[in-house]
């Protein structure tokens, strides 16, 4: 990261020039489908400028909003449905990695794209263990934004490949990793455990459940601990995507 912000290699004689020489080689996608609905959350507006105008060569993904701190893309989820957000971890307002968590409580279908320019690998095993969707280090090819949104499209998770080789078994284990759609689906449930995976996916306690199904916290907490099992899961993180992608309501 150099003293003015910027990651090695992006300024404002450098990027302006990468994004027109990738709009030339970036061809337009039409679908049919219902864009993906993107928020640029950075506090550099030339980043969120740069990023705006190569997401806007591709029919499939359309920038919905921006934000420059913690507070403001707040306001912006509030008022503009999105299904993705991109995010630096490195920009004003946020509480650490537990934003994440919030961000995905909160907004549970939203998949977050981690932005930055920090490629520790600590880091980036705890961004996806929060519940990121995939994490991209600056600097990078920009063709890349469009392979990892293609990727969050497939609910598969998307690292950098300077950071395949340097994370263990390339990042997997992480949450949506581990959480195969296909892999659980057929595992049944029934309509108790359906409605403790909503609860618990949509960030209530044990005192919560125990208040919502008339039973103990502990008893609640052997529930959940019962449900993570049968399902191989292993975090509120993992339950709360896997409800997702079930259906379920987790409001």
């Amino acid at each position: 990261m150099r003293p003015d912000g910027y990651p090695m290699g992006w300024d404002q004689r450098t990027i302006q020039p990468m994004i027109r020489h990738r709009l030339s080689a970036t061809p337009s996608s039409s679908t049919g489908s219902p864009a993906l609905r993107i928020v640029l959350a950075d506090d550099h507006a030339l980043i969120r400028e740069g990023l705006k105008l190569l997401i806007s060569t591709c029919d499939a993904y359309e920038t919905v909003g921006e934000a420059a701190d913690g507070a403001s893309l707040l306001q912006v989820l509030a008022r503009e449905p999105a299904d993705v957000v991109v995010l630096d971890l490195g920009m004003p307002g946020l509480t650490g990695l537990s934003f994440i968590r919030d961000l995905l409580r909160a907004y549970p279908r939203v998949k977050i794209l981690v932005l930055t320019a920090n490629s520790e690998p600590r880091t980036v095993e705890a961004a996806l263990d929060a519940g990121a969707a995939g994490y991209l280090v600056k600097g990078g090819d920009l063709g890349e934004l469009f392979e990892a949104l293609a990727a969050l499209q497939r609910a598969e998770t998307y690292l950098s490949p300077p950071l395949r080789a340097v994370l263990p078994q390339g990042g997997q284990g992480t949450m949506l990793d581990r959480v195969s759609f296909e892999a659980i689906s057929h595992v049944a449930l029934t309509r108790r455990e359906r409605e403790l995976l909503s609860l618990v996916a949509g960030g209530a306690t044990a005192r919560d459940v125990a208040a919502r199904l008339g039973i103990s916290p502990l008893t609640a907490r052997k529930h959940r601990e019962n449900l993570m099992r049968k399902l191989d899961l292993h975090s509120a993180a993992e339950l709360a995507a896997f409800a997702v992608r079930l259906g379920l309501p987790t409001g």
